[in-house]
């Protein structure tokens, strides 16, 4: 019903600033909260930041709180990842996620997600 493509990803330095954007199409993207997950090697997806339908609530993990900010535009079905003051343990692949019903910090909840894009901070 939805098709997901993230971009933006790259090889920054620490400090420094990305910003991802994950393109929607199919339709009712608006009825769809969105998520942003990483997962960095050996470990498990986990968390980023997701936001709801309407744009009205966000959360994010603590490991980024102040420094990445979530937001969509319902218009464009788009929803991108500002994130700025990178730190190397921000390395990993960065997933994109959707989901109709609630919101949920659990990625099984998902059942939409693009291909991934790398993020590398280097030291």
């Amino acid at each position: 019903q939805v098709q997901l493509v993230e971009s933006g990803g790259g090889l920054v330095q620490a400090g420094g600033s990305l910003r991802l954007s994950c393109e929607a199409s199919g339709r009712d993207f608006d009825t769809y909260a969105m998520g942003w997950f990483r997962q960095a090697p050996g470990k498990e997806r986990e968390i980023v930041a997701r936001i709801s339908w309407g744009g009205g609530t966000t959360y994010y993990a603590d490991s980024v709180k102040g420094r990445f900010t979530i937001s969509r535009d319902n218009a464009k079905k788009t929803v991108w990842l500002q994130m700025y003051s990178l730190k190397p343990e921000d390395t990993a692949v960065y997933y994109c996620g959707a989901a109709r019903l609630g919101s949920s910090n659990d990625p099984k909840v998902y059942p939409y997600w693009g291909q991934g894009t790398q993020v590398t901070v280097s030291s």
